[in-house]
Parts: C-alpha cells; structure tokens; sequence
C-alpha cells in the first residue's frame, strides 16, 4: 500500500505535508500545480489517506479500516470530484459534488477531504462558486485542487491556497525506479528517462504502454517526412492525428523534443546529446535546411499550439497551421 517513502522526487512537498500533519497544521486549501504525469493524483491521495488514518502518525499505516478503504476508493471522507466534459468543470459538479455536501460532518473520520483533478479546467463560475467555501471553510474540510496551470485560477482561489509546485525529478531516480520496479532495461529507461525530462508518469507511459509507443511511432514517421509534404499531406496528416485528440499534449511534447534535438545537431553535429539518436542522419538533414530563427520559430509555435488547444479552440486548424509553420521552415 502506497505511503510517503513511495514518492519518487518532490522531497519539499513530501515534508511540507509530513511536518503539518504532525503539527496539526494543516490548510483547507493546496494547489498541486505540475504537469501531467507529475505524480499530483498519487501523492494528493497519499496525503488524503495519512491525514484520515486511525493511528495520526504522518505516515498512513495502511492497516486501519480507513486506510483499507482509501486504498479501495471507499473512504466516505475522501471524496474525488470528477466531471463528464473532457474540457470544462462546471459550476454544477462543484455545486453538487462540493458545496451542497461540505455543509455535512465528515461520516466517520476527522476531515473531509475534496481532490480536485484537472482543477485548471474549471470554469469562471464553478471558481467563483467554490469561492465562498475557500472563504468560509468548515473547521473539518480540505480541498485539494490539482492542476496543470496554476495561473488559469482566479487571483482570490490562489490567495486563499497553499500553492505547492512540482519539479522535474532526478533522471538517476527516474532510471533506477523503471529498472528495479519495472523490470525495463537500462537503455530503454534511459531513453524513456531522457524524453520524459524529469516526469515520472510520462516516463512510465513510454516504458510500459503500447499505445504511447505507437503515438511516438507516428509522430516520428511524419516528422521525418515534413520537409517533403504538401497541403494534401498535412491535411491527411491531421485527421490521422486527431485519434490522439485528448492526448494532443503529448504529441506536441514529442514534436518539441524532435525540433529541440534537430537544435543540438545543428550546433554540435553529433547524436551524443540528443533524444532520437536513431534519426540523426533524418535530422542532419532537416537540420541543414533549417535556420536557427526558424527553429526558433517552431518551437515558438508549438508552445502556442499548447495554449490553443487549453483554450478550447478548433483542434483540427490549429494543428495544420502548426504544421504549415513547421513545414515552412522546412523548405
């Protein structure tokens, strides 16, 4: 059963945590802002579990019937809010899910705790409902808001919360965790390791999923080949990518790292620094007819990319003029 000691990395949120724990001094209200993949979901709920366990300890013992039924998804006062639009938190799930159940005493355990996930998605009014509860919380409640991008909250949401940032972890933890825990080789980990860049989770998509091994697959056949397509292409390209539709980020990160690896070829000419090392002699080339603006200016369009598609827009434009910019440089 998960516990603190299981936490790969973020050694300052862990003790933060331990420390109020102990103390008694614990806040309603933590933001976990990291990227997806980060480890937010498993730590906020480690944490749930600790501060609900019978013995107090900062440690969960998870021997105890509330530790039992945190670890089955069944401890009453631990309450995951969840919502049904991929996009968007309404103003109704938070009403529902949180502000009409806070007002009731915790079932059986000390607090009650909300874990919001994808937190970032909520919507002007489910922030401002969910206002007054961080304004007026009961003695008993916490909530844990769980985001991507700490600066989509309202000013008021963050100064009334404990903001707790996660760092990349170290590539020597990220490598040994696959290898004793994972049974991954050591080159494909440290390949996994050096693509993740410091995201556990992701690392562990990479290592384990098939399905993300076919999502880099493709992202590198069409990479290889975009100096070489046309509008035709680009369009085919696009609905070919838009099964990876609500895993666009990770697409786009794929697409970052090749253009930053071509950037390494084209200072140093060498794969000893790059990710896809395979691809060196592809890269060589489109690195030759790339300039370093141009490169510049992928990249920068990319990090846009990322921003369109958090605010909602046409998936289906903003990847072909993405890829119309990078095609562009190409040339």
């Amino acid at each position: 059963m998960a516990n603190f000691s299981d936490i790969i990395g973020h050694e300052d949120i862990v003790k933060h945590f331990k420390s109020s724990i102990e103390l008694g001094k614990v806040s309603h209200a933590y933001i976990l802002n990291g990227e997806k993949g980060a480890g937010k979901k498993t730590l906020a709920g480690i944490v749930a579990k600790s501060l609900q366990c019978e013995t107090g300890d900062p440690d969960p013992c998870g021997t105890c019937k509330s530790c039992l039924q945190a670890e089955s998804g069944n401890q009453p006062d631990i309450i995951w809010v969840t919502h049904e639009k991929p996009n968007v938190v309404s103003v109704d799930e938070i009403r529902e899910q949180v502000i009409n159940d806070v007002g009731l005493k915790p079932y059986s355990s000390r607090y009650k705790i909300y874990i919001i996930p994808d937190a970032q998605l909520m919507n002007s009014q489910a922030q401002n409902a969910l206002l007054k509860t961080l304004e007026e919380p009961p003695e008993y409640a916490i909530i844990m808001l769980l985001t991507n991008n700490v600066n989509k909250f309202l000013p008021t949401i963050l100064s009334r919360s404990i903001v707790l940032n996660f760092k990349p972890v170290e590539p020597l933890y990220m490598i040994e965790y696959l290898c004793t825990q994972l049974d991954v080789d050591q080159a494909r980990a440290r390949f996994c390791v050096n693509f993740a860049q410091g995201n556990l989770g992701k690392a562990v998509r990479l290592a384990i999923s098939p399905d993300y091994n076919e999502l880099i697959d493709d992202s590198v056949r069409l990479l290889r080949r975009m100096d070489q397509m046309d509008n035709e292409d680009i369009i085919s390209a696009v609905k070919n990518m838009g099964k990876y539709k609500l895993d666009a980020t990770d697409y786009i990160d794929i697409m970052t790292m090749w253009f930053r690896d071509i950037l390494m070829v084209k200072i140093a000419n060498s794969p000893n620094k790059i990710i896809f090392k395979d691809e060196f002699s592809v890269m060589k080339k489109q690195a030759s007819k790339v300039s370093y603006e141009g490169l510049e200016e992928i990249l920068a369009a990319l990090d846009k990319l990322k921003v369109r598609l958090e605010a909602n827009v046409n998936y289906e434009i903003a990847m072909e003029l993405m890829l119309l910019t990078i095609k562009e440089n190409l040339e």
